[in-house]
């Protein structure tokens, strides 16, 4: 176990590396810039915000070459089989049956590669799984068709719903935005543990952040949980959606995360979890700058 914990620190450090400098890049100083968002005909991943995002990310890399060579190697058996023993180059077939060597290979070699395999995953597994006492704590809860938020602790308790196309500009988002912007937005810090607990209150919905590198089934009657730290220097807007078959309207329960500064968090605490428009134009970051020069 201390060897998978080593393993998963060094592939936590090197997607930290490759990753964080592009996330950081796309952060305006004022406001929030939008990092976690799909792309028309993108392939690729969203920008990992966490070391949980980080880490899928580079499994995913691993995984990608061990298939590729896997696949190479099986369409060269296969055409070196069809050229070297087809009924003109070989008229005579052999008549055995079997061969120890070959079976004995083609065990032993896969069950090696799923162990190799088994090596990567798990520690990335089980650091998704492995729960942390979170200093920040959200409940979200699906509804058919939107999500409601809870803040233990606090009085902040609200309702997203999915904006119109003739409101997106009033809330401060574009028309590129549609069907992933909400009227309201779950808001973190950005370097410390937030630990959402997730539910339902009717059918079974499921929370996802691409970036963050989480997703997790609400259930009705039951409260799971997941966790992320969004890395500091990463302040911006993350989109999800709901990620489980859940009725007519499931395309239209979309998910907006505001990852700010604890400092722009506290304030926005301070302020009953209601101003979000500060947060998107920055003003509430001017304000913390202001208050700290007249101190």
């Amino acid at each position: 176990m201390q060897l998978l914990k080593k393993l998963n620190g060094l592939w936590a450090g090197i997607g930290a590396t490759l990753v964080a400098g592009m996330a950081a890049a796309q952060t305006a100083p004022e406001g929030l810039e939008i990092i976690g968002a799909p792309e028309p005909a993108g392939v690729g991943w969203q920008p990992a915000a966490t070391s949980l995002a980080e880490q899928i990310h580079f499994l995913n890399g691993i995984l990608l070459w061990v298939i590729a060579a896997i696949c190479i190697f099986v369409l060269a058996l296969l055409i070196w089989v069809i050229l070297r023993y087809n009924a003109r180059s070989n008229p005579t077939p052999a008549t055995f049956s079997h061969n120890t060597p070959i079976e004995v290979t083609w065990t032993l070699v896969p069950l090696g590669i799923l162990v190799v395999i088994g090596a990567f995953s798990l520690p990335v597994l089980f650091n998704q799984q492995e729960i942390p006492e979170g200093d920040v704590v959200i409940k979200a809860t699906g509804h058919q068709w939107y999500w409601s938020y809870e803040y233990p602790g606090t009085d902040i308790d609200f309702a997203s719903y999915m904006l119109a196309r003739d409101e997106l500009e009033e809330y401060g988002y574009s028309q590129d935005e549609y069907l992933l912007a909400t009227d309201t937005a779950v808001v973190v810090p950005t370097g410390q543990t937030v630990v959402m607990q997730v539910t339902a209150s009717d059918v079974i919905h499921s929370w996802t952040i691409p970036s963050f590198g989480v997703k997790q089934d609400g259930v009705p009657g039951r409260l799971a949980e997941l966790w992320f730290e969004v890395d500091e220097g990463n302040e911006g807007i993350y989109f999800g959606q709901c990620s489980e078959l859940c009725g007519l309207n499931h395309a239209f329960m979309p998910i907006t995360v505001m990852a700010v500064t604890t400092e722009e968090y506290d304030a926005w605490l301070a302020g009953g979890g209601t101003d979000f428009a500060s947060l998107m134009d920055g003003s509430i970051a001017g304000d913390i700058e202001l208050a700290a020069v007249e101190e």
